[in-house]
């Protein structure tokens, strides 16, 4: 009919609602971008959080730390928790045997794993798969499971006790790992380098030492450096193989069961004393974190 009103259709409306919701590419883009600054933001409130109260706690002191309503700032800064830390342990001798443990670690199992990684990758040989397994397995193991066996074959060569006997079983435990990570490196770089050597009539020493090591020299700086922090963090095998040789670790645990004049836990100590752990750790991946990047990604491409 001419003069009737026309009714509006339901299909209309409802596509005049999703309309109104229709963005363009670029408010999609902001949207998007604010949501993954929001989530960044909640993971890094979540991770640095216990980071931030445990340096705030390390020059509080310990009277303020559990205050109501608590501090958010260093309101009452003080140096005298370090003070009691360095004469309640001998903090020095902890501190030079975390370095040399970690050190000697690290460069014992890039090394083993260096020469080790290269028969894997390069030679075909009856059992090398097997070999390669064995590697593979042992990283599963858990580390209470091999605890006691280890203990008696150490205490059997007089290893107890003594730094060396530390690092050369630290060493022994992460070369398997730096093995599993090495071999891909090793497999990539191209054969066709080490035939013209050999053709040159190069040997197998001057090939891995002149030829393969500049080129896998970012993987392994790579490998030192997780090994470095994997040592330095151990805790289990420096508690129970070397209780003259201690390391900050085992001070940390001696500070959390040592009793205190109030009770509770010395959480004054034990925060200076994890600061003391975490500084050298965060100042190395801050300083060599493009390299530890680029030894994960490109190290055994690169040359």
């Amino acid at each position: 009919m001419s003069g009737s009103p026309i009714a509006s259709s339901p299909a209309g409306s409802r596509t005049g609602s999703r309309a109104r919701f229709d963005f363009s590419p670029t408010t999609l883009q902001w949207i998007d971008r604010v949501i993954f600054l929001g989530l960044l933001a909640i993971f890094l409130f979540v991770v640095l959080l216990p980071f931030y109260w445990i340096i705030l706690a390390s020059f509080t002191p310990r009277n303020k730390i559990f205050t109501v309503p608590p501090h958010y700032w260093f309101t009452d800064f003080t140096l005298k928790n370090y003070r009691l830390l360095a004469d309640s342990i001998p903090l020095m001798d902890y501190l030079i045997n975390s370095l040399i443990f970690a050190l000697g670690a690290s460069v014992l199992s890039v090394a083993a794993a260096f020469l080790a990684s290269y028969p894997l990758a390069r030679m075909k040989f009856r059992g090398s798969s097997l070999i390669f397994a064995a590697f593979i397995i042992s990283i599963a193991l858990p580390q209470i499971g091999t605890l006691v066996p280890l203990f008696e074959l150490f205490k059997e060569f007089g290893l107890i006790n003594t730094r060396h006997g530390l690092i050369l079983l630290e060493a022994s435990l992460i070369t398997p790992f730096t093995v599993w990570i090495m071999v891909p490196f090793l497999q990539q770089i191209p054969r066709e380098i080490e035939e013209a050597a050999i053709v040159d009539g190069a040997r197998i020493w001057h090939i891995i030492g002149q030829i393969l090591f500049p080129v896998m020299r970012p993987a392994l700086a790579t490998m030192f450096i997780i090994n470095f922090i994997i040592a330095w963090n151990e805790l289990l095998y420096p508690l129970v193989f070397a209780q003259r040789e201690k390391v900050l670790s085992v001070g940390l645990v001696e500070l959390a069961v040592e009793p205190t004049s109030g009770g509770g836990r010395p959480w004054d100590l034990l925060s200076a004393m994890s600061v003391i752990m975490i500084v050298p750790v965060l100042l190395l991946v801050l300083l060599f974190q493009r390299l530890i990047i680029s030894g994960l990604t490109r190290g055994a491409l690169k040359g």
